[in-house]
């Protein structure tokens, strides 16, 4: 059995590390190349930096940060944010990073996993999924812009999509449970987990390493991510992985 992933993550704007609820009331976090050290050595399996505004902003990754911060750790580490063709990918994998997470570009641009996917290796490409809860279509709605903006695509349809265009990977992140504390969406990330084949990283709600073996055993997660309750050290990486040991759940041991 695959061992399961917890990866912390790096909501970068303005060059600092962010956090908010639901994707707003955003607060300073601390520095990025400093926080990207300490998980290295804090049993992370990967590190998912993301350049929040820039996308809105319409501006490029901050590759600068990104280089100092793949200089400093030792793990697989994904970057998004900005990224809008092949020639964009390319400076990111050469700035350090080890994947890239597409969001907007894709969205508006399906061919560009494809082509993404055949110069770089499906194992590169993250599609990356803001997705909302749409009352009157009792199903989740896909978001860009750094959530600010909804798609009238529904997500199972945008996620089947993604991979059969050659993406490696999902990054679902629920904005209605993002920064609540309150555990993963589970019901999102189990059907979106059921959708496809590749694997699935869920995102949004961790409030407690409670949380983190529901999303993995309810809803087949491939791999956890979480921000708030690492930033803050409401609790640990390794105060986690110890209680998914003790339950059984196969994940990557370091000490």
């Amino acid at each position: 059995m695959l061992t399961k992933r917890i990866i912390p993550c790096l909501d970068v704007k303005e060059g600092r590390v962010v956090k908010g609820v639901s994707f707003v009331n955003l607060r300073d976090a601390g520095d990025p190349v400093e926080l990207a050290a300490y998980y290295d050595t804090s049993g992370a399996d990967e590190l998912v930096f993301l350049d929040i505004s820039a996308s809105v902003e319409g501006r490029k990754t901050m590759l600068g940060i990104v280089q100092k911060t793949a200089e400093t750790i030792s793990i697989p580490f994904t970057v998004g944010g900005g990224i809008n063709s092949t020639e964009d990918i390319k400076r990111v994998l050469r700035s350090g990073a080890d994947k890239v997470s597409l969001n907007t570009a894709a969205v508006f641009n399906p061919k560009l996993i494809e082509e993404s996917a055949r110069i770089f290796g499906n194992q590169c490409i993250v599609i990356a999924i803001d997705a909302k809860f749409n009352g009157p279509w009792g199903t989740w709605e896909v978001y860009t812009h750094g959530g600010t903006r909804a798609t009238g695509i529904k997500v199972l349809e945008w996620a089947r999509e993604a991979e059969k265009n050659g993406a490696g990977e999902i990054l679902l992140t629920s904005m209605d449970c993002d920064g609540h504390k309150k555990g993963f969406d589970l019901k999102l990330t189990g059907e979106v987990a059921q959708a496809v084949s590749i694997p699935v990283i869920a995102s949004g709600g961790a409030g407690a390493k409670e949380d983190f073996e529901d999303v993995f055993v309810q809803a087949n997660a491939d791999a956890a991510l979480a921000a708030s309750i690492f930033h803050y050290q409401e609790t640990s990486i390794k105060q986690i992985k110890i209680y998914l040991k003790e339950r059984g759940i196969p994940i990557r041991w370091t000490d």
